[in-house]
């Protein structure tokens, strides 16, 4: 097992550069196997989850190279539709996967997708949306066969919002028969970079950011290079990190517009926050007030996965601050983490009620996910003293190196 030692109680301080999208990139690759040539994907993000995608694309038979931070995928020749169980357990983006294959081959075979433990998330949308498009879905223990003669346009209504669905059909449609029509579909950005490259690609897509998204169906798709959008998520959890530490972060691309609802937070904590062009800073505070009630929702609104890092930066407001989070419902393992640091957190059902402390002191903690692991290095640099955070790899999945970059800004932190 991994752990970070850090010891805490300096501000951060000093200027990063977010690296590539992680939920932006996974989508992109399973995209390229679509199409029979070779995707170039800019500013890729170095990390496990984009290691483990590149593995299964090889064993599909597609030919990946790095250079530097360019990804090149070469998908050429698929000589399997079985994405490979270990992987699969291992990453649940693998489940993008069904609607290219789909899209590529006809057929598709894969178990059930892992990720991280943050409560249900079913794929049963995915499954019905392919079902409405011709597919039939047969499952037996923990796989599933996708298959389809031909995938024909349909108006598909989703009840709640799936970033992972609305992928899904976006992928399978491109090649199908026809108009897809989208209904409810997710808004996030990271839809909005996939549409983007699958229109470098050749696809017929209309609506991407909106709730309705229209796809005409084409004959076949070209060679494509994109740059992947920097990741929201990581330069948000720097932002945190700085903010609660009292220290002053400038991040030099900023995905811009893509962190409002942060932002309206932070300002909401009194921390300065300044929005230039090519350049977003924010300067913290060593005591800021609490924050009365925010709760995660789909984008534009908090987004779920920097609950974790905010429940960190809100162990030392002054008072009372409750979270609601309304997105997983076993989200919180980081909180309970925190107690182990003398947080003083409540938790029933969705809420998470956290009464902030000065008296921070540095302890063993384990990560049990991706973000809540990184909330656990923002909860040790504010605490005083050693904080040792134990992780079997989650935080790698999403984050590059984060105690070099960590270390870069005034931590004192080692991953051993």
């Amino acid at each position: 097992m991994e752990r970070y030692e850090i010891d805490g109680g300096r501000p951060l301080v000093g200027e990063v550069s977010i690296q590539g999208s992680k939920n932006a990139v996974l989508p992109m690759m399973a995209a390229a196997v679509l199409h029979q040539g070779t995707v170039v994907l800019e500013h890729c993000p170095v990390i496990s989850d984009v290691q483990c995608m590149v593995r299964i694309l090889e064993k599909l038979g597609c030919t990946v190279n790095w250079e530097g931070y360019t990804l090149i995928i070469d998908a050429q020749e698929i000589r399997s539709v079985t994405v490979p169980e270990k992987e699969a357990k291992r990453m649940r983006s693998s489940v993008m996967l069904l609607g290219a294959l789909l899209g590529r081959k006809g057929k598709a075979r894969l178990c059930y997708p892992g990720g991280c433990v943050i409560g249900r998330r079913p794929i049963d949308l995915h499954l019905s949306a392919l079902e409405q498009m011709g597919a039939a879905v047969t499952q037996e223990d923990d796989w599933l066969d996708v298959s389809a003669s031909r995938l024909t346009g349909q108006t598909i209504s989703f009840a709640r919002s799936s970033v992972g669905a609305t992928e899904n059909v976006l992928l399978a449609a491109v090649l199908a028969e026809g108009v897809t029509v989208i209904r409810g579909a997710a808004m996030e950005p990271e839809i909005g970079e996939l549409c983007r490259l699958l229109g470098r690609m050749g696809a017929d897509i209309s609506g991407a950011g909106t709730p309705v998204i229209r796809v005409c169906g084409v004959k076949r798709l070209h060679d494509a290079r994109v740059t992947v959008m920097p990741d929201r998520i990581v330069a948000g959890t720097y932002l945190l990190a700085a903010a609660g530490s009292g220290g002053r972060l400038t991040i030099e691309n900023p995905p811009v517009g893509q962190l409002d609802a942060l932002l309206g937070i932070l300002r909401q904590l009194e921390m300065e926050v300044r929005e230039e062009k090519g350049t977003l800073s924010v300067v913290g505070k060593p005591h800021f007030p609490a924050l009365p009630f925010v709760q995660t929702a789909e984008y534009p609104g908090f987004p779920t996965d920097l609950q974790s890092q905010l429940l960190a930066v809100l162990l030392r407001a002054r008072g009372t601050s409750r979270v609601r989070e309304t997105i997983f419902e076993s989200r919180f393992r980081a909180a309970e983490e925190f107690r182990k640091l003398g947080g003083q957190v409540d938790i029933c059902g969705q809420d998470c009620t956290v009464h902030g402390t000065e008296s921070l002191a540095g302890a063993v903690v384990e990560s049990h996910e991706l973000r809540g692991g990184a909330a656990l290095l923002l909860a040790g640099i504010f605490a005083r003293g050693t904080t040792t955070v134990l992780d079997e790899g989650y935080i790698a999945r999403g984050y590059e190196q984060p105690e070099r970059v960590l270390s870069a800004l005034g931590a004192h932190i080692e991953k051993r």
